[in-house]
């Protein structure tokens, strides 16, 4: 009968002659077979080694389709609970359904669904018998497919404060190659946001004709026009989520041209950038949830003052104004990842036996104190996602809002969990 049935469903396309590749995946799509493209134009490849030509008969076909579909497990699977190795009667399928797949509220009317479901065998279906063209279907099926099917949508509580949180993060998003001499890319964006990306790092420097570039700093990396990503941005920032996307600012412009990025942004983004607190609420303990924050994007860069000080601003022109943040103020993207900018233990801690060596950190290097400019045009537009300078534990406990991000790079975050884990 499945030969029958198969020899039936494929003699129409051969009508006029043989078939080439997209006629083959032409008919795997009519018999509603998902496939690969790449697998199958290596197994049709592999057909026409046989024989010259780019076209294939109605047998190289059969041997197609039986290579992408006639999977050895599967046939184990179904000679182990047919009874003649050809049809799989509906009581015997129900004994798969509880010994196999562990479905063991399955009943005869459970079974007899999937074969009405599954079984493209007109004659075999009215019999409530599977053949294993069926039982290939079926357990190819999303109902055999181990993820659970709840979880293709959003199951979590997504009503917490955003710091409790994991989120999907890029480092120097810009690049698609090697972070010295390779291309920087709007592509390197776009590709973030379509995998789902909810933060993206923006190396922003001063351009010709006073228009910000993107491109990692002090090497032969190439440059994009800042612009340009903001552009993508506003494209792509909710394709792939209607939670909240963090831009990272990496800052190095002069404030004239962090005045055109502030501009670029409000412009560009519109009701999508969030440029003050949602509600007008700007006494804050504690984040919104991503849930609140929906459809919004974040701008994460050093901020003058508090929101506060910045919402009075809101109705002002504060064009061209700038202000000068020392070191203790913001957090220097650059060195982000060097050991010598904060100190390690905390003001308090368990104490240490005698002889531990690793109970104090290695001294630490002076630094000198870095000063930048802000413009405030820019600082305004930070407001949940201040970058704040990590000095210790207990300042942190102390004195930091609910809004300022301390970022801490990996060698020093590895010191920091040998030496204080209890407080980090």
């Amino acid at each position: 009968t499945s030969h029958t049935w198969f020899w039936s469903l494929i003699q129409n396309d051969f009508k006029t002659g043989n078939i080439d590749l997209e006629g083959c995946m032409r008919l795997l799509e009519k018999m509603q077979i998902p496939f690969d493209e790449e697998h199958v134009k290596h197994v049709f490849r592999k057909t026409l080694d046989k024989h010259s030509g780019q076209i294939i008969s109605m047998d190289d076909f059969r041997a197609i389709y039986r290579a992408l579909v006639h999977r050895p497990e599967f046939e184990e699977l179904f000679k182990a609970y047919s009874t003649d190795g050809k049809i799989l009667p509906d009581s015997q399928l129900l004994k798969f359904l509880l010994k196999e797949q562990f479905q063991t509220e399955a009943n005869e009317t459970t079974a007899l669904e999937i074969i009405m479901k599954y079984e493209p065998i007109d004659e075999v279906r009215r019999r409530k018998q599977m053949s294993f063209e069926g039982f290939i279907r079926y357990m190819n099926s999303d109902e055999c497919s181990i993820f659970k099917s709840q979880h293709r949508t959003i199951y979590q509580d997504m009503n917490q404060p955003l710091c409790d949180y994991f989120i999907s993060s890029s480092h120097n998003t810009y690049l698609i190659a090697d972070q010295l001499m390779g291309p920087s890319h709007l592509w390197g964006y776009t590709s973030a946001l379509l995998k789902g990306c909810r933060c993206l790092e923006i190396d922003c420097w001063d351009g010709t004709n006073n228009e910000p570039i993107v491109y990692h700093g002090h090497t032969l990396t190439s440059k994009i026009p800042f612009r340009s990503v903001i552009h993508v941005i506003d494209k792509y920032a909710f394709m792939s989520s209607a939670y909240p996307l963090v831009l990272s600012l990496e800052n190095h412009c002069s404030p004239k041209q962090q005045e055109v990025m502030a501009d670029c942004l409000k412009s560009i983004l519109g009701d999508k950038l969030l440029s003050s607190p949602i509600g007008g609420e700007v006494d804050m303990t504690r984040l919104p949830s991503p849930e609140a924050l929906k459809f919004k994007v974040l701008v994460k860069n050093k901020k003058v003052g508090t929101i506060e000080e910045g919402m009075l601003r809101m109705e002002e022109d504060y064009r061209g104004e700038a202000e000068e943040l020392s070191d203790s103020d913001f957090l220097s993207e650059d060195d982000d990842d060097t050991d010598d900018t904060m100190p390690l233990r905390p003001s308090r801690g368990p104490t240490k036996r005698k002889g531990d060596r690793r109970s104090s950190p290695p001294p630490q290097k002076k630094t000198k104190a870095k000063k930048a400019k802000i413009a405030i045009a820019l600082s305004d537009l930070v407001v949940y996602t201040k970058s704040q300078k990590f000095v210790s534990f207990d300042h942190s406990l102390e004195n930091q809002k609910c809004y300022e991000n301390n970022s801490i790079g990996e060698t020093q975050a590895r010191k920091l969990a040998r030496y204080s884990g209890k407080f980090f």
